[in-house]
C-alpha cells in the first residue's frame, strides 16, 4: 500500500493522530512573521503537553512578537470526564521561553476540547490566526468553520482535499491557497498508534511516518505565491492533445505548460504548489460529477456523463483547468 493510500485509509478510519515535526513547523512559519506580530495565535487541535505547534510558538513568542498563544487540550468523548480538559494561555516574558513549555495560565474546560464545542468556538472568536494540524477526516468541516468566523489560518491537510468541491471553490476564488510546503515534498509525522505501513513509509527507529501528499493550506499571503512559473516549452498540437469532453488541452506536468498558448489547459493538482494568481486564472476542476457545471469557457461537456477529463476514452486523473492572465508575444 502506498503512503497516500495509507493516509486515505487512516482518514476514513478517523485515526487522525499524526504529530507534526517542529522542524517542519519552523520551516513554514518563518514565511509569515509579519502576519503574527501582535496577534493571538490559537492552536485548537493541539495538546499543550505534546504539541510541537505549542512548543514552537512558546519558544518563538518574542521572535514573532505575539500578543498571546492559546491551545486547548482535547479528550475523546468516550474517555472524557469533567475536569480532564483545559485551555492553556501564554502571554510571554521579557526573553525567549525558558524551556518550560507548560508555563502559562491553565483554565479547566467544561466540554471535551473539540474544536466544534461552544467553548472552543468562543476562544476562536477572540483569536487572530489559527495554526495547527487538524484531523484529516474533518478537514472540510474544519475549514468551513474558519471561513465562517473569518479567521486567518495556516493549517496542514492532505493535498487530496484540493479536489473537494468545498475546498476547491475557495482555492478558485483565491480565498485560500497552498503554503510553501514541506522539504523535498516529504512530510514526517509521529504516530500515536503505529501499525502496518508499506516499506519506506514507517521508520521504526525514528517512529516517523512519511507522506508525500501533504500540504500547508493558508489565507496568509506569502512571497512564494507571487513568483512566476518559468515557461519555456513551445506549443505543438501533437504534443498537447485535446480532451474528448472538454475544450482544453492536456498538460501532464507543470514544467510542460507552453509559453505560447493562451487557451484553456488541464494541469495536475501539483500546479497549485506554484500557482501565481497574477500569472494564471483557475477556471475549474475536472474530478467527478458536479465540477463541470461551474467551469467558465468549457463548451464540450453537455453530451458526456463522465466528468473526468478523457483522452480517447481514457481517464487522465484530476485536472485543474487554467488560462494565462499575462500576455506573451505571438
Amino acid at each position: 500500500m502506498s503512503g497516500n493510500k495509507t493516509l486515505h485509509k487512516a482518514s476514513k478510519a478517523k485515526n487522525d493522530d499524526f504529530y507534526t515535526q517542529i522542524s517542519d513547523i519552523e520551516r513554514e512559519t518563518k514565511h509569515y512573521k509579519q502576519h503574527f506580530k501582535n496577534k493571538i495565535i490559537f492552536c485548537n487541535c493541539d495538546d499543550p503537553e505534546y504539541s510541537n505547534f505549542w512548543r514552537h510558538f512558546h519558544i518563538a513568542f518574542c521572535v514573532f512578537g505575539l500578543k498571546k498563544l492559546v491551545s486547548t487540550h482535547f479528550v475523546y468523548k468516550d474517555l472524557f470526564k469533567a475536569g480532564d480538559t483545559y485551555k492553556m494561555e501564554y502571554v510571554g516574558k521579557d526573553s525567549i521561553s525558558d524551556g518550560n513549555f507548560m508555563t502559562g495560565i491553565k483554565t479547566p474546560l467544561k466540554e471535551n476540547g473539540d474544536f466544534r464545542s461552544n467553548e472552543c468556538i468562543d476562544i476562536l472568536k477572540e483569536a487572530d490566526v489559527v495554526v495547527t494540524n487538524p484531523p484529516f477526516s474533518l478537514f472540510r468541516e474544519y475549514v468551513a468553520q474558519l471561513i465562517e468566523y473569518k479567521k486567518k489560518f495556516l493549517i496542514i491537510g492532505s493535498k487530496n482535499a484540493v479536489s473537494y468541491k468545498e475546498i476547491f471553490k475557495l482555492i478558485k476564488d483565491n480565498k485560500i491557497w497552498l503554503g510553501h510546503g514541506f522539504a523535498n515534498g516529504n512530510a514526517y509525522f509521529k504516530v500515536a498508534n503505529p501499525r502496518d505501513y508499506a516499506s519506506g513509509v514507517y521508520d521504526e527507529k525514528s517512529g516517523l511516518v512519511k507522506f508525500r501528499n501533504i500540504s500547508w493550506f493558508t489565507n496568509l499571503d506569502h512571497k512564494g505565491r507571487h513568483e512566476e512559473i518559468l515557461l519555456w516549452r513551445k506549443y505543438e498540437a501533437e504534443k498537447y492533445p485535446k480532451y474528448d469532453n472538454y475544450d482544453a488541452i492536456e498538460v501532464g506536468k507543470v514544467a510542460d505548460i507552453p509559453m505560447d498558448y493562451d487557451g484553456i489547459m488541464g494541469v495536475p493538482i501539483t500546479f497549485l504548489d506554484q500557482y501565481n494568481p497574477e500569472q494564471f486564472e483557475i477556471l475549474g476542476c475536472a474530478a467527478s460529477a458536479g465540477y463541470n457545471k461551474d467551469i467558465v469557457g468549457i463548451e464540450k461537456i453537455s453530451s458526456f456523463k463522465d466528468a473526468r477529463p478523457l483522452i480517447k476514452g481514457k481517464n487522465t486523473y484530476v485536472r485543474i483547468f487554467i488560462r494565462r492572465k499575462d500576455k506573451f508575444e505571438k
